[in-house]
């Protein structure tokens, strides 16, 4: 949308009021930065999502409760090389220790504070070195610490993953920033509240209620994390926050025009992030969009989508530039989706692979021309109704499997 600009290497400290820094506790072999520290001068509305793995971390646990136990929230603190899952009540109570100090050196109370954690799961966090990085942090906070932050949540990621964008709601200039992390076991599946990882903050300097945010969050996130896949893997510490302080002095307000653009850019900004995040998966050498069209209703199109998406027999001939078409259609075939198989036409970019559900004549080394390119669409056509849906995901390489067989554990 030309009303939404996206403003060049912005973060999640580009709105007003909002601050960040990013430092080296010591969780990670490399000496890389692995704590985070995300906050507001002034307390903020939020609406969040959280993983709807059963085996949910214990800071998804903790920071779940405070999204449905608090008005208000100010602070999130995330830390990369320990996910602190699967640690029973000594976790949980570390995620309380947590909040406690943050809060303590922020002034804010512990319900105002929220936790992520992306690592190794099933292994105690290491207190010390944790209450080491929270010192540091606090005191590290900055207005432009936006790009330090989004770097110290990294894990297997090669490239930070920050975006901000600015829109205008009756002649006011208003801000929102963002920040993920996330390349590997990547498959969100993200609940909204009252419901390898990816972790995203966005802030903004609006006002917007805790309503109207836990409204918006269901539909961005449906439209944006849940459409990607790099490795069909669910996490058990996915969280997606949003922060609202207020501090452009612009309300948004329900059923308003501003309402709908703010949306719009809410939703903008979670899918520039999605697809950097695909664009980075683990080894990945393409970006792909599988959309399936004209299916008899949505569950359908989605069924077959995802199924291509996460094949790894699919996933695997993208990568090494072969066109085959019978790998697509099987997993169209097992998804479970009710079609009429001769019907379903499939096409690489704009070249039609297969027609009627048989080989559609092109020749394969046209074909295999248009996996070359780093870029990918397949498109599906069931022809049985009107519906559609779109995945994006990405190849399988050697590089993936080397990174995940090496990946410390």
């Amino acid at each position: 949308m030309d009303n939404i600009k996206i403003i060049e290497n912005g973060s999640v400290t580009t709105p007003a009021g909002f601050k960040a820094s990013g430092v080296t506790a010591g969780l990670k072999k490399s000496g890389n930065p692995d704590m985070a520290l995300v906050f507001s001068e002034k307390p903020c509305r939020f609406g969040a999502a959280f993983t709807s793995c059963t085996f949910a971390a214990a800071p998804v646990q903790i920071s779940r409760q405070h999204a449905e136990n608090s008005e208000f929230v100010q602070a999130m603190i995330i830390n990369s090389g320990n996910a602190n899952a699967c640690t029973g009540k000594k976790g949980l109570e570390n995620v309380e220790k947590m909040c406690g100090q943050v809060a303590g050196l922020l002034g804010i109370t512990p319900d105002a504070v929220m936790v992520a954690s992306t690592g190794r799961i099933g292994v105690q966090m290491p207190m010390d070195i944790i209450e080491k990085g929270i010192a540091l942090a606090c005191p590290a906070l900055t207005s432009d610490g936006g790009e330090t932050a989004a770097r110290a949540i990294m894990t297997t990621d090669t490239v930070p993953k920050h975006v901000a964008a600015e829109i205008a709601i009756d002649g006011k200039t208003v801000r929102l920033g963002a920040m993920t992390k996330g390349v590997g076991m990547i498959d969100p599946k993200l609940n909204a509240v009252p419901h390898a990882t990816m972790i995203c903050v966005v802030t903004t300097d609006a006002e917007v209620g805790n309503s109207a945010l836990a409204g918006m969050m269901p539909e961005c996130t449906a439209d944006s994390f849940n459409r990607i896949t790099v490795d069909g893997d669910m996490s058990t510490n996915d969280t997606v926050l949003v922060m609202a302080n207020g501090a452009s002095g612009v309300k948004v307000v329900p059923g308003s025009s501003g309402e709908k653009l703010f949306r719009s850019a809410l939703l903008k900004v979670m899918q520039i992030l999605a697809r950097k995040m695909v664009m980075d998966g683990e080894g990945a050498t393409k970006f792909i969009e599988v959309s399936v069209v004209n299916a008899a209703d949505v569950d359908t199109a989605k069924l077959c989508a995802e199924a291509v998406a996460n094949s790894l027999l699919c996933k695997t001939a993208w990568f090494g530039c072969d066109p085959n078409w019978g790998r697509v259609i099987a997993a169209v075939g097992y998804s479970g989706a009710k079609f009429d198989p001769d019907k379903v036409n499939v096409f690489y970019n704009r070249r039609p692979v297969v027609k009627n559900g048989g080989d559609a004549g092109t020749p394969e080394a046209e074909l295999a021309l248009e996996l070359k390119g780093r870029e990918l669409k397949v498109t599906i056509e069931l022809n049985n109704g009107s519906s559609s849906y779109w995945v994006w995901t990405s190849d399988i390489s050697y590089e993936y499997v080397k990174i995940n067989a090496e990946y410390h554990t």
